[in-house]
């Protein structure tokens, strides 16, 4: 235990949570493939299913410590871990993986919003707003409907996720928390991927699934974790603010997805107005940050 301390220290916070995000948009961008596979809940299905017997075989649930009025918050943040992961995949099945994040990004940017004492958090959201609306040109006429609803969908799931992180997390340290709320996220999952993956279920797809689960959700929430320890919510959630410029380059890089100009300036719009909003946070001393607590950053959804 003595030895664990030094080797992480050594270690810049902000590489973890940069880390993070790019496992997070890269376990995104190659879901895409098993999408077309076995669907988008088949796909959250298979994921989160893999997840949880990871993070099961990495630490022992907290079963003990349960009380009654765990269960409440921790079913709550099952159940909108799976929903999430769901409308997330179904977005990205229809439109651009950046268009996705950016239009998801709106769920915490409201969070800190609504959680701020200065007028100036609402402008910034609504920079995100126009910023989306570049990215979705729906003066184009072209715009998926279904896209943009599941990616809301999926913004709505963030901000719930993010309040009900926050009340698990004061509950259960570490892991312990994934060890609960992950395998319920994939029962909730199950419901509809179950139905949609049936007939479609081979060694290649199983295979895809656990590596996928790797890189999302295992690593970056592993990787958040020890970043959030060592950085306040406003530090965090300022470099939160790149994940959807990472989410359009790995779009790029990845599935080939090539924004048009307009687009570009959307997601800038939109990574500006979201690290404006965090940097208009007052950083607090270590040690004082729990005192009143401000749901402005959290861990990525899975």
């Amino acid at each position: 235990m003595t030895t664990r301390g030094p080797r992480t220290g050594s270690v810049p916070p902000w590489t973890l949570a940069i880390t993070a995000m790019l496992s997070v948009q890269l376990g995104s961008a190659l879901s895409v493939h098993l999408i077309s596979s076995v669907g988008p809940a088949g796909t959250a299905w298979l994921r989160l299913t893999a997840g949880a017997v990871i993070f099961l075989a990495l630490a022992r649930p907290p079963l003990r410590s349960l009380r009654w009025h765990d269960a409440p918050v921790l079913l709550g943040l099952g159940v909108t871990t799976g929903v999430q992961t769901i409308a997330f995949l179904a977005a990205i099945e229809r439109i651009p993986l950046g268009t996705s994040v950016a239009i998801e990004f709106l769920g915490p940017m409201t969070v800190a919003a609504l959680w701020s004492h200065s007028r100036r958090a609402l402008v910034w959201l609504g920079g995100v707003g126009v910023g989306v609306v570049l990215l979705t040109e729906p003066w184009h006429g072209s715009i998926n409907t279904a896209g943009v609803v599941y990616a809301g969908l999926a913004a709505v799931g963030w901000a719930a996720y993010i309040l009900l992180t926050r009340q698990v997390g004061d509950r259960f340290t570490g892991i312990s928390g994934l060890t609960l709320t992950v395998p319920i996220a994939a029962l909730t999952a199950a419901v509809i991927g179950v139905p949609q993956a049936a007939g479609h279920l081979n060694l290649g797809v199983v295979v895809a699934a656990i590596g996928l689960a790797i890189l999302l959700p295992v690593v970056p929430y592993s990787l958040e974790l020890l970043a959030l320890r060592r950085m306040t919510p406003t530090a965090f959630g300022t470099l939160m603010a790149l994940e959807p410029a990472i989410g359009v380059l790995l779009g790029l890089l990845v599935l080939h997805q090539t924004p048009s100009p307009s687009q570009a300036v959307g997601i800038l719009l939109v990574v500006l107005a979201g690290a404006a909003a965090q940097r208009s946070g007052q950083r607090r001393p270590s040690g004082s940050e729990d005192a009143n607590p401000e749901p402005s950053a959290s861990p990525a959804p899975f």
